[in-house]
């Protein structure tokens, strides 16, 4: 018998595939997809609980428009040379132990030189902690900047480190 396909992971993927960049300029690398299965950065029909789209668009692209054209902004950022990968491909339970595994970390360094970037930002203090070292060995220009996700009363400190990040980075768009 077949294994059983992931249709959520089936559907981030198509949905990351669609707004790939042809060339990356700025890779920002985040810890993991959402548990919630209808909500992810590159879904276009997300309507509550989006901080990491919108705070990130808001830096780049100075604003965000409504919900309803979160497909245009998501073009806007592919356009720009923008994209997101996750350190880990599957969401992580609130309730685990271990976040981010040695595997994850070791596959880590070739996903990101794969998309061969100009810059990298890290997303999340304990992404930035884990991965600023490996991935700055590896050769990646990663911007040294620790910033907070952009939830849970953190979204002023996240708009302040992600705009020092991409001023560091030289990205405009």
């Amino acid at each position: 018998m077949p294994a059983p396909v992931n249709d959520s992971r089936s559907r981030r993927d198509a949905a990351q595939a669609n707004y790939k960049p042809a060339t990356v300029k700025l890779l920002l690398v985040a810890e993991a997809p959402p548990c919630t299965t209808d909500r992810y950065f590159y879904f276009e029909d997300v309507m509550e609980q989006d901080s990491l789209f919108r705070y990130v668009c808001k830096g780049i692209l100075g604003s965000v428009s409504a919900r309803e054209k979160k497909a245009s902004d998501l073009a806007r950022l592919r356009d720009a040379g923008v994209f997101l990968i996750d350190v880990c491909e599957e969401p992580i339970a609130d309730d685990a132990k271990t976040r981010i595994t040695s595997d994850q970390m070791q596959a880590l360094p070739a996903r990101c030189l794969e998309l061969t970037p100009d810059a990298v930002i890290l997303i999340k203090s304990n992404v930035y902690d884990l991965t600023y070292d490996v991935l700055t060995q590896a050769g990646l220009n990663v911007i040294n900047v620790r910033m907070p996700f952009p939830g849970s009363g953190q979204q002023k400190k996240f708009e302040a480190e992600f705009a020092n990040a991409l001023k560091q980075a030289k990205f405009t768009c």
